[in-house]
């Protein structure tokens, strides 16, 4: 290995283990899908739309949220497919009820993963422009996500639960932006 490789490889390396910031506490990397679950939920603000569609669709998709922070494909499945069933009543939302519905027909997780990523982004958008009328969402990002290119997410909660990684990396991410009453 010549020496521009060997500077590559700990470069790389230093920025991986250093793009996360996480916490190795037993608490935080538990290793039992229940209590990253649990977790997951238990730090959970509500969040009220003004539009019950719109208030219905982001309570479906943090439940799809929180099944991958668990790495549960089959609770991922089915929450994607109650989703999609939310999306499908918003005017302009076709696109990403079918991104739900290819979540819910996946049995992999890897690739629930992969399409969390555009959906994210779709609803992400949505809610941007959503009237908020009590409560704070937070859209969260990881650098890591996506094959390196990163990837959103939102949460009720400032805490970071990586549904790109689960109890790998459950902490690896920050709170990019917070969507609340205008």
């Amino acid at each position: 290995m010549n020496k521009y490789q060997l500077i590559a490889a700990i470069g790389f390396s230093c920025l991986y283990f250093s793009a996360c910031n996480q916490n190795q506490s037993g608490e935080e990397t538990a290793d039992n899908k229940d209590s990253i679950a649990i977790s997951s939920v238990s730090d959970e603000q509500k969040i009220v739309f003004k539009d019950d569609l719109i208030d219905s669709a982001f309570e479906n998709y943090i439940v799809l949220k929180n099944a991958l922070v668990a790495s549960d494909v089959q609770l991922a499945r089915k929450a994607s497919a109650t989703l999609r069933g939310s999306l499908d009543q918003i005017k302009g939302c076709q696109n990403t009820a079918d991104i739900a519905a290819r979540i819910s027909k996946s049995t992999a997780i890897e690739q629930q993963r992969k399409d969390f990523t555009a959906l994210s982004d779709d609803l992400i958008a949505l809610i941007k422009h959503a009237d908020v009328q009590e409560g704070t969402t937070y859209v969260q990002y990881c650098p890591m996500a996506n094959s390196g290119k990163g990837g959103y997410w939102m949460a009720s909660s400032k805490q970071i639960r990586n549904p790109y990684y689960g109890d790998e990396m459950l902490n690896c991410g920050e709170v990019k932006e917070e969507i609340s009453k205008k």
